[in-house]
């Protein structure tokens, strides 16, 4: 429901999303679907022969999407100032022209000096080599000190939005306030108003420990700032189940209810979306990148052209919605 929505709205805005790999199968796919049903305006960056030979080899006909090709960019000497300019002190020209010959630094700049919209990448790169350039070249927006990622969970009419699951390692209180922020933000710009439960395997003091008590204090904070109900810290069964909420958290606004979840690490947190897509039945859409200054995405490589396509209208509708 809540891809199909963002789809409506992005369509036709002519957003123009890069895909980093323009020589797999799975990108060509999901932009040629993409373009025929004027969702955005795909940009596959690659080599003619690339992108060329994939085409040929899947039966995919690419002709239309536009194509840019790093090796042969008219505007690589302005990018390639901009980019020394970004990375003074730490890049030198000849560094620069070898980065930018990786589409996934070339791609970045494209976003960074406003010839494409948004970005899309990962379906061979790691998260790393999609998120590193992001962060060098576009930066945290104002105000955020990090960046983070959340994932939507889709089950028939259930929707939850999980956070942080692939970014970082181990946040501190700081770090999982401004997280918890990020993703209630993300949860509205998905249509879901935030029920925040911050989680723990300790509800409201139950358990002790240092991991209970970065969470109790982030949602001590938070609840002084949030304009969104929250509350934690709370065990996952007391935060989903009314039965439980009723004996373990009877007073709390969210416990039962909750449909935004912030986990204490990053190992909780990938552990938590995979099971619940894998045992749970639940489509997993993410990660989705929250806190950057521009809309840039980061694929599975085990994903599908049918993933691609849901996350170019994710990242397509972050645009839209100034992210």
């Amino acid at each position: 429901m809540i891809i199909d929505e963002l789809e409506k709205k992005v369509q036709g805005k002519g957003v123009r999303i890069v895909f980093t790999e323009g020589w797999d199968p799975r990108v060509q796919k999901a932009a040629i679907d993409l373009k025929n049903n004027d969702v955005v305006c795909p940009v596959l960056l690659g080599t003619p022969e690339e992108i060329a030979g994939c085409a040929q080899k899947n039966s995919l006909n690419v002709e239309g999407i536009e194509q840019i090709d790093p090796n042969n960019f008219e505007h690589m000497d302005e990018m390639v100032r901009k980019m020394v300019e970004l990375r003074r002190g730490k890049m030198d020209e000849e560094k620069v022209r070898t980065a930018l010959k990786s589409t996934n630094y070339f791609g970045t700049m494209l976003v960074q000096m406003g010839y494409a919209d948004g970005l899309l990448g990962g379906a061979t790169y790691s998260t790393a080599d999609t998120v590193r350039p992001a962060l060098q070249l576009v930066k945290a927006a104002p105000g955020n000190k990090l960046v983070s990622s959340c994932f939507i969970l889709i089950k028939e009419e259930t929707q939850l939005i999980m956070g942080d699951c692939s970014i970082n390692i181990n946040p501190n209180t700081d770090d999982l306030v401004e997280i918890t922020m990020q993703t209630a933000k993300s949860a509205r710009q998905f249509g879901v108003e935030p029920k925040v439960a911050l989680l723990s395997y300790s509800t409201m003091g139950s358990a002790k420990g240092e991991c209970v008590a970065k969470m109790t204090e982030a949602s001590d904070r938070l609840r002084r700032i949030a304009d969104f109900d929250i509350d934690g810290e709370m065990q996952f069964d007391c935060a989903v189940s009314e039965e439980v909420a009723s004996l373990k958290a009877p007073n709390s606004k969210v416990a039962g209810h909750a449909n935004t979840f912030i986990f204490p690490n990053l190992s909780s947190g990938n552990i938590g979306y995979k099971i619940a897509a894998r045992l749970g039945g639940y489509e997993a859409v993410g990660p989705i990148l929250q806190g950057l200054n521009a809309p840039i995405n980061d694929l599975s490589r085990g994903c599908t052209s049918d993933e691609i396509y849901k996350m170019a209208i994710v990242t397509a509708a972050q645009k839209d919605m100034d992210i």
